[in-house]
């Protein structure tokens, strides 16, 4: 862990009400518990090939139509 960090953290602790360090406190344990859970790449081999070739294309296709655009008015 970057101890700059943590003590950038602990700064800005020391300025807050009581009532909003108890909130960072209750937010960072509850991140500590949502870390994601997954697999090993290599449990999911498996599934290598199962999805029928015209769906990869249909889906190939709508990707390229769909994604690879760039709408410059969009902001």
């Amino acid at each position: 862990m970057d101890t700059s960090v943590v003590d950038k953290i602990i700064e800005h602790l020391k300025s807050m009400p009581h009532e909003l360090q108890w909130r960072v406190l209750e937010f960072a344990r509850a991140l500590s518990l949502s870390t994601p859970h997954g697999v090993p790449g290599r449990h999911l081999l498996r599934f290598g090939g199962t999805i029928p070739q015209a769906d990869v294309s249909l889906m190939k296709d709508a990707i390229e139509k769909g994604c690879e655009q760039v709408d410059i008015n969009e902001w």
